[in-house]
């Protein structure tokens, strides 16, 4: 890693995988881990994703780690590979054997949810409780491909790329209400993005999950704005009929982001659901 890195989003630990990826991550409080998964997109990292919620939940009693996922925040982004829900569920699942969690709460946003989903079907037994905020991989791409947000990030990201004043434009539909675009939020996104190549978005396949749905066995707790602009909020239905014990709270007037946009009732209901 970089000394002359940026000195924002802040910097913690990294791990290095059997491929040599180095994952990195930011930990805080002690206690049941909850381990949050950011989303996809220009500039992400854990720590933008999860700013307001990560320090909450640690001081209600758990360890929260926040890993960057392979091709974002300050984890490696190799190139020439395709970035497929599966490298995403395997990282995560090294990742979390390097850290000797075993079982913990997995705590996902949009494509963070897709892996946090998939994670759970195919390890059911180290998934303790499943929380969701918009979750990707449960419509077909044609469906993502009709979203306003995803065309503009896609169009714009693996064609001319992004100036800081289009960064901010795409993070403007992220969020209902622009206050929630700040210009440390810009900034963050923006060294991020200096570092990411074109590969991990163009490359990007991640498979439609509903016929596999009814395989989470693990309470689910999500959550959905009606405003969202990159995953249709319909998707609620399709896990609410497959997942036996699940539930959803709906916010009007919020978009992708519930759990900065709504960031206080976000953490009360997820640390009651993690209680119960």
């Amino acid at each position: 890693m970089s000394q002359d890195r940026p000195s924002t989003p802040p910097f913690g630990r990294t791990v290095t995988l059997q491929q040599g990826y180095e994952m990195h991550y930011l930990e805080h409080g002690s206690g049941p881990p909850v381990v949050f998964v950011h989303g996809s997109g220009p500039g992400v990292n854990a720590y933008s994703n999860f700013f307001p919620n990560y320090r909450e939940i640690a001081a209600a009693g758990y360890r929260s780690v926040m890993p960057d996922m392979i091709g974002f925040g300050w984890s490696s982004k190799p190139t020439g590979i395709d970035y497929t829900l599966e490298l995403f569920v395997s990282t995560l699942g090294e990742f979390l054997e390097q850290m000797g969690i075993k079982r913990c709460v997995l705590l996902g946003n949009s494509l963070g949810g897709a892996i946090s989903m998939k994670y759970a079907i195919d390890h059911p037994e180290r998934v303790e409780k499943l929380v969701v905020m918009g979750p990707g991989g449960i419509e077909s791409r044609e469906t993502y491909f009709k979203m306003p947000g995803i065309q503009k990030m896609v169009s714009q990201f693996v064609g001319s790329g992004f100036d800081r004043q289009g960064l901010r434009g795409l993070l403007g539909l992220l969020a209902y209400d622009p206050k929630f675009v700040t210009d440390e939020l810009v900034q963050q996104r923006w060294n991020i993005l200096q570092t990411q190549p074109k590969d991990v978005l163009s490359r990007m396949l991640i498979p439609d999950l509903t016929p596999e749905l009814g395989r989470i066995r693990c309470p689910l707790l999500g959550f959905w704005g009606v405003e969202d602009q990159f995953c249709p909020s319909s998707g609620q239905e399709k896990i609410l009929r497959a997942v036996p014990e699940s539930r959803f709270i709906m916010y009007s007037r919020c978009g992708h982001w519930a759990m900065i946009e709504r960031a206080e009732e976000f953490n009360r209901y997820v640390i009651e659901f993690l209680k119960s």
